[in-house]
């Protein structure tokens, strides 16, 4: 059986209408005046976000304002006061005195509060002028600030501990 001419006429219609939209598929289906466009929107959609304002921020902040974002490194601790010095002598020398090596003298200055403590770190060895010494490591707490000081004692013609070296700790 043989299609009608109207059917015969529309079918050749939707093969031609079909053609033509597979061949506009992709980029080939937006025209010249809209691949502009896109690459336009593209361009600032993109540069916007590096957009810089010649008034810098809107919000301006002080530099001792903090936002909460970051958080802040804490702060040291203050240098030790002589009085805190003397306390961590006395508990050095008598900590030293025992000659445990694994042996711990804690110290607390009542006046400003301070505390920390003294471990020997190894044992004596003679130095150059032929006095027995040993190095130790002391913490320094006052506050929420720590610190740690190395240090190194030598004992004296009378039998006590001096410390002849007191710095900061450098790990390493």
């Amino acid at each position: 059986m043989r299609p009608f001419a109207s059917e015969s006429a529309l079918q050749s219609h939707y093969r031609l209408a079909l053609y033509r939209t597979w061949g506009r598929i992709g980029l080939s289906a937006i025209r010249p005046a809209g691949a502009v466009m896109t690459l336009i929107l593209i361009g600032v959609g993109a540069g916007g976000c590096s957009l810089s304002r010649p008034d810098a921020a809107l919000a301006k902040m002080d530099a001792n304002e903090v936002t909460g974002s970051l958080r802040t490194a804490p702060a040291a601790a203050p240098a030790p006061t002589e009085s805190d010095l003397a306390f961590a002598r006395n508990a050095a020398s008598d900590v030293l005195t025992k000659g445990d090596k694994d042996s711990s003298q804690p110290w607390e200055n009542p006046e400003t509060g301070a505390r920390g403590s003294v471990t020997p770190l190894a044992e004596a060895y003679s130095a150059e002028d032929g006095r027995t010494c040993r190095d130790f490591l002391a913490s320094y707490v006052n506050g929420r600030a720590e610190r740690w000081l190395q240090g190194a004692a030598c004992k004296s013609s009378h039998g006590r501990w001096e410390i002849h070296t007191l710095k900061p700790w450098k790990q390493g």
